[in-house]
């Protein structure tokens, strides 16, 4: 979902395993010209969006050694899912409040989808966002692993995930897609072994 921190996440999951990453949104700006999702959103449409991110994951599809954060509403066309079953998919699992409060914090200006005039900026997302998450809740649950915050943060004592770093949830990420790895051995000769120790905070990919 928006908010949840997939390019930061992605960034460091592509710095650890020495892949190239790139965010969907950015590549979209760039092919249409044009500063910002939402301008896209305001002077086309969101459907035109859809179309032009369609196209980039095709593209990104046929690449190897990479990380990619999509846009949070890549997983609603089907055919994206074949561009994104060439690779490991992975689901950031933020609660809707805790997406919120993050959203609200900051504004919602750059979020299309969120941004419209309201007094309570966290009330008015936490509707729009609890709508979205039941609309793509199916889809995300297609990913090839799951990165629960709230698990995350259970893990560590505390049920505030948002005292969880960027770091915590690549390492989270890390261990849930060695995990799909070690449970798939087709996929090893695709990816590699990753060995990850958790406690020395510690990735090696084979």
């Amino acid at each position: 979902m928006m908010g949840s921190g997939k390019s930061t996440v992605g960034k460091i999951l592509a710095e650890v395993l020495g892949y190239s990453f790139f965010d969907s949104d950015k590549l979209v700006e760039q092919a249409v010209g044009m500063p910002s999702v939402a301008q896209i959103f305001k002077v086309h449409s969101e459907a035109f969006f859809r179309e032009n991110e369609s196209n980039v994951l095709r593209d990104l599809s046929s690449m190897q050694r990479l990380v990619v954060a999509t846009g949070g509403g890549a997983v609603i066309r089907p055919i994206n899912w074949n561009y994104m079953k060439k690779g490991l998919s992975v689901w950031l699992d933020v609660p809707v409040d805790a997406l919120a409060k993050r959203i609200a914090q900051v504004g919602t200006a750059s979020r299309p989808l969120l941004d419209q005039p309201s007094d309570d900026p966290y009330t008015a997302a936490f509707t729009k966002l609890s709508m979205l998450a039941e609309q793509r809740g199916e889809a995300y649950a297609n990913a090839d692993a799951r990165v629960s915050l709230e698990e995350i943060a259970a893990k560590q004592g505390h049920g505030d995930v948002s005292k969880l770093t960027p770091t915590d949830i690549a390492i989270e990420a890390l261990l849930q897609v060695g995990n799909f790895v070690n449970e798939h051995p087709t996929i090893h000769s695709q990816v590699g072994d990753l060995q990850v120790d958790s406690h020395s905070r510690r990735v090696q990919t084979l």
